[in-house]
Order: C-alpha cells, then sequence, then structure tokens
C-alpha cells in the first residue's frame, strides 16, 4: 500500500492546475498500469463495469510470451556456444548469453515505442495507450538476433506512426503494429534482416561464458531460409517442436509457443477458434500442394506447422483483437485464410519462404470486410424469418 499512498500524494501535482500538468499522461498511464482504476463511469446510460480492463489484458498477453522469449534467449546462447566450439553448452552459460543479447533490443523496443506514444497522448491531452505493451515485446521477438538496434528503433518508429497513431492509436489501427514493423525491416533493409538466421557475437559475454573467441560472428540460416534458396534439408521433425534450432528469437519453439497459447485460451484473452483455424487452413493447403505436385519445400505437411514463424503468429498475432476478425463466424474464416496464404507464398514463392508475416497482414486487411459479410448474412437471415413470420 505504500505505493499507493504516494501516488495519492503526489496526484494532485499532475492533474489540472498542478505545477506537473504537462505530464498528466504519463502519470495516468503508470497508475493505471501499477492499479485498477477506483472510478467508474459518471455519464447515464449503459455500462460494462469489469476489474480486466485493457491493461490487464496486456499484461496477460505479455506473460502468455515469456516461454517464448526465455527460452529464445537460451536457444541464442546456445547456437553461440555450438559456433564456438562447446560440445555440451551448459544452460546457464547459454541462457545469460542469449538474456545480454536480446535484452537490448527489448529496451529500443519499448523506449522508442512508448516514447513516442507518451508524446502523442500528451501533445493530444488524452490518456496513453496501451496496445504497444505487446506489440513492444513482441518485435524483438520476430527479428533475428544480428539486426542492428538503430534499425530496429527506425522501423519501430515507423510502425507505431504510420501504422497506429495516424489512424487514431489503439483500436484504430488496421495493421498489426509488430508486423508492420518485421515487413519495413524486410523490405527497407533486405540485407540486414532476412528473417532466416541466427546471428552470434562474441563480444557480448566473454567474461560471464568463459568461451574463448573462436570466432566474431557466426550465421546459420534456418530450415526455410535454406529451402528458399533451393537447398535440400533434412530436418528433424522433434527438433521443431522443442525449439533448438536457428531462428527468429521467439518464434522457434513450439512447445513454450503452446505454453502462451494456453494461457491466452484459459484466461479469454485469445480466440481459439482463430488458433485451430488458422493450422487447419495451413495443414490443408500443406497437403494438398505436396500430395498434388508441388514439393512444399520438401517437407512433409504437418512440419509446415511446427517450422518458422507459423505457430508464433498464429498464437500470438493472427489473434490480435484489433486487427483480426471479431465475429464468431468470422473467426474461422479469418483464421483458415491466414493458414492457406501462409502455405501457398510459402511454397509458390521461394523468394519469401516463411510466408506468415505476408498472411496475417493482407488478412488484416480483409478482415473488416469479413466481419461485414457475416453480419450482413445475419441480418438476411433474420429478415426471411421476420418475414415468414408476418405471413403465417
Amino acid at each position: 500500500m505504500g505505493l499507493r499512498k504516494f501516488l495519492d500524494k503526489i496526484k494532485p501535482s499532475f492533474q489540472e492546475g498542478g505545477k506537473l500538468h504537462a505530464f498528466r499522461s504519463v502519470f495516468d498511464g503508470f497508475e493505471t498500469f501499477m492499479f485498477v482504476p477506483n472510478e467508474t463511469a459518471k455519464a447515464k446510460g449503459a455500462h460494462i463495469h469489469d476489474a480486466i480492463d485493457s491493461k490487464r489484458i496486456m499484461s496477460f498477453v505479455v506473460i502468455a510470451l515469456m516461454p517464448a522469449l526465455l527460452f529464445g534467449m537460451y536457444n541464442v546462447g546456445y547456437w553461440h556456444n555450438i559456433a564456438n566450439g562447446v560440445a555440451e553448452p551448459q544452460f546457464w552459460t547459454s541462457f545469460w548469453y542469449g538474456f545480454l543479447a536480446v535484452l537490448p533490443k527489448i529496451a529500443v523496443s519499448y523506449i522508442v515505442g512508448l516514447g513516442i506514444e507518451f508524446t502523442v497522448a500528451q501533445w493530444k491531452g488524452e490518456e496513453i495507450h496501451e496496445g504497444f505493451l505487446v506489440s513492444g515485446m513482441i518485435i524483438p521477438m520476430i527479428v533475428p538476433i544480428n539486426c542492428p538496434l538503430w534499425i530496429i528503433a527506425v522501423a519501430t518508429a515507423f510502425a507505431v506512426i504510420f501504422a497506429k497513431e495516424i489512424f487514431g492509436g489503439t483500436g484504430m489501427n488496421i495493421f498489426n503494429v509488430a508486423l508492420v514493423t518485421r515487413a519495413f525491416l524486410f523490405f527497407s533493409y533486405p540485407s540486414t534482416m532476412s528473417g532466416d538466421k541466427v546471428w552470434v557475437n562474441q563480444n557480448y559475454m566473454d567474461c560471464i561464458t568463459g568461451v574463448s573467441g573462436n570466432v566474431d560472428a557466426f550465421t546459420m540460416a534456418t530450415p526455410l531460409g535454406e529451402l528458399g534458396a533451393g537447398n535440400a534439408v533434412q530436418t528433424d521433425f522433434m527438433s521443431t517442436i522443442t525449439g533448438l534450432m536457428p531462428g527468429s528469437i521467439g518464434e522457434t519453439s513450439v512447445i513454450a509457443i503452446a505454453l502462451g497459447a494456453i494461457l491466452l485460451i484459459g484466461t479469454g484473452v485469445a480466440s481459439w477458434k482463430t488458433m485451430l483455424s488458422v493450422f487447419a487452413g495451413g495443414a490443408l493447403m500443406a497437403f494438398l500442394l505436396k500430395y498434388n505436385g508441388q514439393e512444399g519445400l520438401n517437407f512433409p505437411w504437418y512440419e509446415h506447422l511446427t517450422v518458422g514463424g507459423f505457430c508464433f503468429g498464429a498464437v500470438f498475432m493472427a489473434t490480435d483483437p484489433v486487427t483480426s476478425a471479431r465475429t464468431e463466424a468470422g473467426k474461422w474464416v479469418y483464421g483458415f485464410l491466414i493458414g492457406v496464404m501462409a502455405i501457398i507464398i510459402r511454397v509458390l514463392n521461394p523468394g519469401y519462404p516463411e510466408g506468415m508475416m505476408l498472411a496475417i497482414l493482407l488478412m488484416n486487411l480483409f478482415a473488416p470486410l469479413i466481419d461485414y459479410c457475416v453480419i450482413q448474412r445475419n441480418i438476411n437471415k433474420r429478415a426471411k424469418r421476420a418475414i415468414k413470420v408476418k405471413e403465417d
């Protein structure tokens, strides 16, 4: 309760007429993040009173991301040690290396993104939008470890301004902010941000790992990267499940992503219908292409669902409540088409073997149309029933 009393004491300084009124939005954002607001709507009309506000929902998503993030940190350190000739890397040695390699990317993402949102909120005199709590964590998880910090900063600024604030902020954007960041990186800096390599740098943690500097940097292509280049690759299916393989920081471990999915579904934060339909669409299209003349990047159809960013995209980005379909029937259609498009892009476009990013961004564009069609269908069915009842 000490923090609560402290905030109550300084709150008048941030209110209208206070010395720090110019920073009211900053104070309000911090206060409502730490404590559920104790005020209710004053205007007349129907209101829903619930302690689970949007900040709490975003917090659940951040918690759900933790297994994939923590495993990604370990995976970065593991491959670093393998590159330096360590036959059996120790867990904590690998984890701390990866932690120190990934932490700056998280910091840059939040500093830039939240800095812009705080500035816009102060300028408009509005509350700070909380949507970037999730986007700021996802952005460093979907980039390769070799992506420079300044490029992440530029891409984050671009996405927050042109994919979010320009539309009015959280709840108004039509495209997923984290995916716009990745798209900007992919098309603006293709040689640096290919999305298909793991990179490790000796300088981060020599003093902690005790590993001698055999190499300064090491890159290893992912299975999708190799296959997109036309090279045959023999993948280990269990490695794609556990995640102990090269890939973007948070996208490799199906087990870690599944733990996050269980939390999101159990708390009702994300739609299981969208998740399931993404996998159904991906599985069907991969099966059809594999057994109808297309090699499908030399993968078994089921392996398409466990490599690259397919699982991560299905769980954490296709289910974005702002940019996805909102009607119950629409969620099935929306997710199914994402899965279908992701596999089509992978198999038929060897220049971009990932596919998930473009598939979700494309369906972000069509989500309002899907919802419109579902709603109109329901209206027409009800109108027909009403006419029938009237005739009877």
